[in-house]
């Protein structure tokens, strides 16, 4: 089992930015995050092969958050910037192992899951 803990998250206006943290117990293929809001479907924010570092991003953020990695810390980093009313969500870190199937950053398919991380911009 993989233990994921994520950080960051926070209250900032309209066009401010937030760092997110997601740290894995051990290394991990490929992590994600996704982001949720009531009544919505989770969605795939950005994801990133560790062993290539490719790179995947929901088309409303896309040149607005940039997801990073440090290998040996075995964690990415999602920093959210130029941030809309539309970004709060509940943000989730996931993450897949290369046996589970896709290792593509758009599609692995989640096999752990963080607690979550609550983003709030207000506008």
């Amino acid at each position: 089992q993989v233990q994921l803990v994520e950080s960051g998250g926070g209250s900032v206006q309209a066009g401010g930015s937030l760092r997110l943290s997601c740290v894995a117990s051990r290394y991990i293929t490929c992590m994600a995050w996704f982001r949720q809001t009531p009544g919505k479907e989770r969605e795939r924010v950005a994801g990133i092969n560790m062993n290539n570092g490719n790179t995947y991003y929901l088309d409303s953020v896309k040149g607005r958050f940039t997801l990073s990695q440090d290998n040996p810390k075995n964690t990415i980093y999602l920093d959210m910037n130029s941030l809309k009313a539309e970004d709060s969500a509940m943000y989730y870190c996931a993450a897949s192992p290369w046996w589970a199937g896709s290792v593509d950053p758009s599609t692995c398919t989640p096999q752990h899951w963080g607690q979550g991380t609550q983003v709030t911009v207000s506008s």
